[in-house]
């Protein structure tokens, strides 16, 4: 008799719902955070806390018949480097880039790199997007503003993107030596039209530019060392842009300035200077251990997973797993798909086909392994 007491005692007991529902919490949100690329115990994820894949000239479609056919008898080793070519911006946004590259050309007055070519594009003023003139110069976009609303369209279809990190090469290569057409010489006054020109086609919102990192700070520099990069979540959506340069053309963009106040872009450039924020390091096997030091100061930096062809040709993974491994927060490549002519199957990309993942210099005790953009971008 007492244990059936005991027994209907039990039936009759009132269910402890709140109970029950703070035990699931304390069981579930770790599960959560864990799962969605957070921890419950440390701070928010920053902009420089990710790594993501991107390509090396992406605008590139391949090299036309004739000049392939060229430079195949006269050059054959800048034949074979220049053998890729990339698919649409939004083909390989779609695919996780989230760095792009653009070779830029002053053309102030339209039609300098038109000879022998019936773009109409061509004969418009303002910066033109070409590897090399009149040799490898197939584009997707062969303006510049309509590289910038290629990136914008697919930004504004997909909001919750991670920052898309666009760099630029200011191009004044001396091509007529090999048939192609010299570029004219960057000015200060051409970069300031750069400026101009990149935000003609993205307001304010869509940019990330240095003045909203440095804040109140003296310099560039001093804001990143402290760790002021905007958080992941602030700045999705948004599009920030690096001049790829040497020391001479760093110096003429900046100008007077002691960082880059009122500019649009980055500068590429090293530690010690009062501008630094992004680097550029393109040899991840080489460069590892200030590539390491960089990123776990706070600084941005771009590596490459290959060049020229070499590693897709041989199928070495040498230096993309060094790139993948390195903390670089973006690392470039032109091969985000295997190439098809080719027997091997080289391709670069991030585990799982993500977009961006948890930078480990960055975030050692990590941060989930699940991709950091929505599933539905």
């Amino acid at each position: 008799m007492r244990a059936s007491a005991r027994r209907r005692r039990r039936r009759a007991a009132p269910i402890d719902r709140q109970g029950i529902a703070m035990r699931l919490r304390f069981v579930l949100v770790p599960l959560v955070l864990a799962c969605c690329g957070a921890r419950a115990d440390g701070p928010p994820l920053r902009m420089n806390d990710i790594v993501a894949a991107g390509t090396h000239n992406s605008y590139k479609r391949p090299v036309p018949g004739p000049a392939m056919a060229r430079l195949r008898a006269t050059e054959p080793a800048l034949a074979e480097a220049l053998d890729y070519a990339h698919r649409p911006f939004a083909a390989q946004l779609e695919r996780g880039a989230r760095q792009l590259e653009l070779d830029i050309h002053v053309d102030p007055d339209g039609g300098h790199y038109a000879a022998g070519r019936t773009d109409p594009g061509l004969a418009v003023p303002g910066f033109k997007v070409l590897h090399m003139p009149g040799i490898d110069d197939a584009s997707h976009c062969l303006r510049l503003v309509d590289c910038l609303r290629a990136i914008r369209a697919w930004s504004d279809a997909h909001p919750r993107h991670v920052p898309i990190l666009v760099m630029v090469n200011a191009k004044e290569a001396r091509d007529a030596v090999r048939g192609g057409i010299d570029g004219l010489p960057f000015t200060a006054a051409a970069f300031d039209a750069l400026d101009a020109e990149i935000r003609s086609v993205l307001p304010p919102e869509k940019l990330l530019v240095p003045d909203d990192v440095q804040g109140a700070f003296p310099t560039l520099r001093e804001a990143v060392l402290a760790g002021n990069w905007p958080t992941l979540d602030a700045v999705r959506g948004r599009i920030l842009f690096a001049l790829d340069e040497g020391p001479r053309k760093v110096a003429l963009y900046r100008g007077g300035r002691r960082s880059l106040e009122g500019r649009v872009l980055f500068v590429n450039t090293d530690e010690g200077s009062p501008a630094a924020a992004y680097l550029t390091l393109n040899d991840p096997v080489a460069e590892r251990d200030r590539i390491a030091r960089a990123v776990a100061a706070g600084f941005i930096v771009r590596t490459r997973a290959d060049a020229d062809t070499r590693e897709a040709r041989a199928d070495d993974t040498t230096r993309r797993d060094a790139a993948l491994a390195s903390g670089a927060q973006y690392v470039s490549t032109d091969y985000l798909w295997p190439d098809p002519r080719l027997s091997t199957r080289y391709r670069v990309g991030l585990p799982g086909a993500a977009a961006a993942r948890c930078n480990r210099v960055r975030r050692p005790q990590g941060c989930g392994g699940a991709d950091l953009e929505d599933a539905g971008r």
